[in-house]
């Protein structure tokens, strides 16, 4: 079988502006073209991310936070949604565009056009709880990307989240829901402090595998195959969402994992097995953290070399 995979993306994403010394910064799009610049990535169908209207973001939040962030989007300057989430001009086209670039892709592979995608937008999405802006988060892009998925005919998702920092608003959006498993390994303790393995929802679709401080590679493939794929892999999901963060790499200033990128190479065709024997291979990558330049880059290739079969 011929693997074909959509890259999605958009200049939106450069342009939601953050302050001088802010690890959340417009290079990490940056690094990320420069790496799929390289011939070797000349085989991805590439397409820009398509803004979504506002509206789309109450299938993971109530209308009234929707409408709040809209408003508190600034014409001018910079506004603090918290103390370290912020909104310039740019960010609420960005955000927009990175919901719409995971419906995009949601639709691509769930009409067959392609086999798997990876949308590299920012901010990124998964701190973000239902009515809760944080962690650099605005819209919580993955969680509306399997809510679509629900909505296309998928009985069940998974949305898996390999960020070293816990998707707790991923956890918040589907605490009591049956039919999408969230399932997240992370650094534990980290902000943003949930993440527990006692955390496992109204309806036990709540996973979690936390990692200690300094756990290595081979630390991360043990509790992913045994902790995370043999539950995904017992869910039996229809279509698989990753939150695809790349901060547990090893130079990653915000953590103290010791991931490299072939550990995300490996978890990508890890997964990719699941999804071809029970989602007939329907899987879309969603980029979160990641806040070494080197280290993003490198993990990205590991990662788009895996969706493109290699």
């Amino acid at each position: 079988m011929i693997v074909t995979t959509l890259y999605v993306s958009h200049p939106a994403a450069l342009d939601h502006a953050v302050p001088e010394g802010h690890p959340e910064r417009p290079d990490r799009i940056r690094a990320i073209e420069r790496v799929l610049e390289n011939e070797r990535f000349a085989g991805l169908v590439r397409t820009m991310a398509s803004q979504a209207e506002a509206s789309v973001a109450t299938l993971a939040h109530p209308a009234e936070y929707v409408e709040a962030i809209v408003a508190a989007a600034p014409k001018e300057g910079m506004v603090a949604i918290d103390s370290d989430t912020l909104m310039s001009p740019g960010s609420l086209e960005a955000t927009l565009r990175a919901v719409g670039g995971g419906i995009l892709a949601v639709d691509a592979v769930m009409g067959r056009e392609c086999s798997n995608a990876f949308v590299a937008m920012r901010p990124p999405g998964h701190h973000a709880e239902r009515t809760r802006a944080m962690g650099f988060c605005l819209f919580n892009h993955a969680a509306i990307a399997a809510r679509h998925a629900r909505a296309k005919g998928a009985s069940r998702v998974a949305l898996v989240d390999w960020d070293v920092h816990h998707g707790n608003g991923s956890q918040d959006i589907f605490w009591d829901d049956a039919d999408v498993m969230y399932a997240s390994t992370h650094q534990m303790p980290l902000f943003p402090g949930t993440g527990a393995a006692s955390e496992r929802g109204a309806k036990d679709t709540i996973v979690n595998v936390p990692l200690r401080p300094g756990d290595d590679g081979a630390i991360f493939r043990e509790a992913f195959e045994a902790g995370i794929l043999a539950r995904v892999e017992a869910f039996a999901p229809d279509v698989i969402i990753l939150s695809a963060g790349f901060d547990a790499h090893h130079l990653d200033p915000l953590a103290n994992l010791r991931l490299t990128e072939a550990d995300f190479g490996w978890a990508t065709r890890k997964l990719m097995e699941v999804a071809d024997r029970h989602a007939g291979g329907r899987l879309v990558s969603m980029l979160e953290g990641g806040y070494s330049l080197d280290g993003l880059g490198r993990s990205v290739s590991a990662h788009v070399d895996a969706l493109m079969g290699r």
